[in-house]
């Protein structure tokens, strides 16, 4: 769950995004941009990126601020978990990422599962939709909401070349997980999931 002063931060970006899109006067304008700079700064304050940088960052978004979309593949054989192992910190999550403009849901994972593990996949289910900040990951600059989908494998063996690491494991044998995407309670559902496939999705 996101800490209070990555929560304050989040929504202040969001409130001047907000404000900067749609206030005319220029005075409103120079206080959305206060508004603004005390996110960064709040933002910097924790994490050790230079309040500058976090200005930047939190600049190149317009528009209505509303949460980014990130899809991740929930591949299954026999009662194994198909992982990808993250270049970024080596540990392990499900193939998955943001999900881009153009792509619905379902395209999105399947692309994603293409790149990251080398399988052609058939999305057939969406187990669960969680809004990122309620849950144990820690924090980033944007507000995210989760998307699990069940993805059924199109081949028993890789198809493509693969942009990570990839195998199955079974729920006994969990590797160290990349908990800014996904967490241990989140991967202990989707087993609950794979045992109850008539169960409805979960929603936050």
């Amino acid at each position: 769950m996101d800490a209070k002063w990555a929560d304050w931060a989040k929504r202040l970006s969001a409130v001047a995004q907000n404000g900067l899109t749609y206030a005319q006067n220029v005075f409103d304008r120079e206080r959305y941009n206060s508004v603004r700079n005390i996110a960064a700064e709040i933002m910097a304050a924790h994490t050790g990126v230079d309040t500058d940088t976090v200005l930047d960052f939190f600049a190149r978004e317009d528009g209505y601020a509303t949460p980014k979309v990130d899809v991740r593949a929930v591949v299954f054989r026999a009662a194994a978990l198909l992982f990808v192992k993250e270049p970024e910190d080596g540990r392990w999550s499900l193939p998955g990422g943001w999900a881009d403009v153009g792509e619905s849901p379902s395209e999105a994972v399947v692309r994603e599962v293409l790149e990251e593990a080398g399988y052609e996949t058939r999305a057939v289910k969406l187990l669960a939709v969680y809004d990122r900040n309620k849950h144990d990951h820690p924090p980033i600059s944007h507000h995210a909401y989760k998307l699990f989908i069940r993805c059924e494998p199109l081949s028993s063996s890789p198809t493509a070349s693969a942009e990570a690491e990839a195998k199955f494991f079974e729920e006994g044998a969990i590797p160290e997980l990349s908990v800014t995407r996904v967490t241990t309670a989140q991967i202990a559902r989707l087993f609950d999931h794979y045992r109850h496939p008539d169960w409805p999705a979960d929603l936050d």
